[in-house]
């Protein structure tokens, strides 16, 4: 792991909670050096328990938003016991990886460049060598999957929506 990757209090705290609360997510700050509740990763990872997401100064934006992207693309069944694990199949795993670049342009301190970046600079794994690779060539199926479930519309946009 790498301490280069931009993190949750590097970022407006009003953006962030403005763009995850429009998916129904609270953001609960816990102080530097507590352990952070729902954090299925540990250390410095966001943690999910219920509609809450857990974050610290220290948690880099990419687990802030892959965590909430969890939560958007889960199921309604899921998200009603949600606590720690969000579980999740390959394709939604590929939606939520998808979604977080596209989140990332909402923060002017990120933007999708960065967070391509930040999440091969952390050491997520993808068979093109790097998020931007799949990102840009790979990933047609995790933009179907978004549609097919109304998270995003034509162009990806996002539709604030979580899935049903």
């Amino acid at each position: 792991m790498s301490n280069n990757v931009l993190l949750c209090k590097e970022v407006d705290q009003a953006v962030l909670k403005d763009v995850l609360g429009r998916f129904g997510l609270a953001i609960v700050l816990v102080q530097d050096n507590r352990e952070i509740p729902g954090s299925f990763w540990g250390d410095c990872e966001a943690g999910l328990v219920d509609n809450n997401l857990y974050i610290r100064g220290d948690t880099p934006l990419h687990s802030a938003l892959h965590e909430s992207c969890h939560y958007i693309c889960m199921d309604a069944t899921r998200r009603s016991g949600l606590h720690t694990n969000a579980g999740g199949d390959y394709d939604e795993e590929n939606a939520v990886n998808y979604l977080q670049i596209l989140l990332a342009d909402f923060f002017s301190e990120c933007g999708r460049d960065r967070m391509m970046q930040d999440m091969d600079t952390w050491g997520y794994s993808y068979r093109l060598g790097s998020a931007r690779a799949w990102f840009e060539e790979d990933a047609e199926d995790a933009m179907k999957w978004l549609l097919d479930k109304k998270i995003t519309a034509g162009n990806n946009q996002v539709t604030w929506q979580v899935r049903n």
